[in-house]
């Protein structure tokens, strides 16, 4: 196994392992790179990776740097160029549009996906195509930026090589491709829009506002009024953008989530009280790098994107590094905390979406897709294969009856539905009804031994979900089968013991199949109450028949649900069950009973 030399030396540097065929493995800083390298070498490695490292260690050099800063500049650079394959790796395979200032006479700006050497100066990246094509719409309301390719070469001009096109004409260019505009006057337009580019636009707006007051001195008041329309625009696109709290100065925002080997960032970038840069991007860790050594990277490749370099860096996670001119602090309250939990909910949403991308990937078929996915936005402990929900319907205490229907990967399992007609519940007492319901089904699935779910849902909110809680409390279950509760008119999911529900995308598959086991359970609850309610009818009109005995009244109580049915019924096969004489004293009293008696009630 290979041994440092023990006489490295004590100062901040930057250190290279190599493997037996002299290939570069790894890149690392240390403030003190005796005791840096020393630590792989003199203690066991829980970590697999790092066990393998250093396995594969057969030489390594060092540079010696000034500070530890240095150090961190000269590891992200050998990282960039060599990527090591024991580095962490910067994940991005977005391709965020950019705006390019070109360098060419008379410079365009335009939006582009590629950035290209020597070509311009690039601003970005913007996390959404919206927001940048709302700043052309203000550069093209404001300044006169010319569109075309023209090569507008002082030589060119003069020569006339050129005529002025429609955009002159309806004023959207002062025709520089002839001469009518100055490339002084030009630029000094573009540099306004460069300004707010870069989220500062107190100068542009102190432009118009000067220009609007010489104009208005000089009695030009057409011109005087087109300075101050200018002046509103950038001041309403302004108020557009997400205001923190103009005290607040510059700002980085960077916000850490870890998931696995994966390191996901959210960056924000505030400006004059303003959030105009959103970023994004993830770390794929190889060894046992830590927070601060991530967001260290982090630091420096949003300042390299981005070009400004703010003088406060605010973060969830506590850094030691010292980058000259910069403030690294983690805000516990006011407007700053406000800042972070924006960037951490990004970086959460992030986490979340790269989680649903992988059990996408690793799933085998669509069922078992879909079954990972509620797992994950559920917060299940294994997958949802089978799910029991429970509804109660009466209509002001009548005929109580609970229906639970069970869905087996993600689908109706109908014979495994299931009525339950209410015992030791009087009046419409919902809470009580469930209570009783959810106890009779478990405890007989533990008496016979029955499959049990892998979630219960409730219909309902939290008083439906307490009951239920109570009931598999009783026998024991509660904790070992999940449990969830939804309410109907905002369809929140409802945890035990947790105040605050949970809600998912109104879109999401999770959402909709639990909507449909809930509404399954509904109707299947709805139809047995229905037909109880009649049959219960129909006895009590038969009972008071003179002529039909109580066989008699039991056996159309059982064939029928309601009058009207047996109106349909052919008089035969009715003859044939109970009798000749029973049938006409039967038809004789519904030729009585009226058109009201036939109608089945409606719940």
């Amino acid at each position: 196994m290979f041994k440092p030399d023990p006489n490295l030396p004590e100062r901040p540097g930057v250190y290279r392992f190599f493997n037996a065929e002299g290939k570069l493995i790894y890149v690392g800083k240390a403030i003190n790179l005796k005791k840096r390298i020393g630590s792989y070498f003199s203690k066991t490695h829980h970590d697999r990776k790092t066990a393998r490292l250093v396995s594969l260690i057969c030489s390594l050099e060092f540079t010696i740097v000034d500070t530890e800063f240095d150090a961190l500049l000269l590891e992200n650079n050998l990282i960039k160029v060599h990527q090591p394959k024991y580095n962490i790796n910067l994940r991005d395979d977005k391709t965020y549009p950019f705006l390019v200032i070109t360098k060419e006479p008379f410079p365009r700006i335009f939006p582009t996906r590629r950035k290209i050497e020597g070509k311009g100066h690039y601003y970005g990246p913007f996390s959404s195509g919206k927001i940048m094509n709302a700043l052309l719409e203000l550069f093209k309301k404001v300044f006169t930026f010319r569109t075309c390719k023209l090569n507008l070469s002082p030589t060119n001009i003069r020569q006339g090589k050129f005529k002025v096109c429609l955009e002159y004409h309806i004023g959207n260019c002062h025709g520089p491709c002839v001469g009518l505009q100055t490339e002084r006057s030009y630029l000094l337009e573009l540099e306004k829009a460069r300004l707010i580019l870069q989220g500062k636009t107190s100068p542009a707006k102190q432009y118009f506002k000067e220009q609007m007051r010489q104009h208005a001195d000089a009695l030009e008041f057409e011109l005087a009024q087109k300075s101050k329309e200018k002046l509103d625009l950038i001041e309403r696109w302004q108020s557009n953008s997400v205001v923190v709290g103009p005290d607040l100065g510059d700002l980085d925002v960077l916000a850490l989530i870890r998931h696995e080997d994966n390191v996901f960032i959210a960056y924000l970038g505030v400006s004059e009280g303003l959030i105009n840069r959103i970023y994004g991007f993830e770390f794929r860790c190889k060894m046992e790098e830590t927070d601060a050594d991530l967001l260290s990277h982090a630091i420096l490749q949003v300042r390299e994107i981005f070009e400004i370099k703010a003088e406060e860096v605010l973060s969830n996670v506590e850094v030691e590094t010292t980058i000259p001119g910069v403030r690294i602090a983690v805000p516990q309250r006011g407007d700053k905390k406000k800042l972070l939990d924006l960037a951490m909910k990004n970086a959460l949403f992030a986490k979340k979406d790269k989680v649903l991308k992988d059990i996408d990937a690793k799933a085998e078929s669509p069922v078992e897709r879909i079954l990972s996915r509620m797992q994950s936005d559920l917060r299940l402990p294994q997958l949802p294969k089978r799910i029991e929900c429970f509804d109660n319907s009466n209509i002001q205490g009548t005929s109580p009856v609970s229906a639970m229907v069970c869905f087996l990967d993600a689908k109706p399992a109908k014979k495994e539905y299931r009525h339950y007609n209410v015992k030791t519940v009087v009046g419409p007492d919902d809470f009580a009804t469930m209570h009783e319901v959810v106890g009779r089904r478990y405890k007989k699935q533990l008496e016979e031994n029955g499959p049990l779910p892998d979630l219960i849902l409730i219909d309902g909110g939290k008083g439906q979900l307490s009951a239920a809680c109570n009931a598999l409390k009783e026998l024991g279950l509660f904790g070992k089968i999940p449990i969830i509760g939804i309410a109907k008119r905002l369809e929140e999911l409802y945890y035990p013991g947790d105040p605050y529900p949970l809600h998912l995308d109104k879109k999401s598959e999770t959402l909709k199949i639990l909507q449909r086991a809930r509404d399954e359970a509904h109707r299947f609850g709805i139809t047995f109450h229905r037909s109880k309610r009649n049959k219960a009818g129909l006895k009590t009109a038969l009972d008071s028949v003179p002529g039909l005995g109580g066989k008699t009244v039991e056996f159309i109580y059982r064939k029928f649900t309601s009058l009207g049915s047996i109106r349909k019924e052919d008089r035969e096969s009715i003859e044939v069950e109970i009798g000749k004489k029973r049938t006409d004293i039967l038809y004789n009293f519904l030729g009585n009973a009226g058109p009201q008696q036939d109608e089945t009630p409606q719940p």
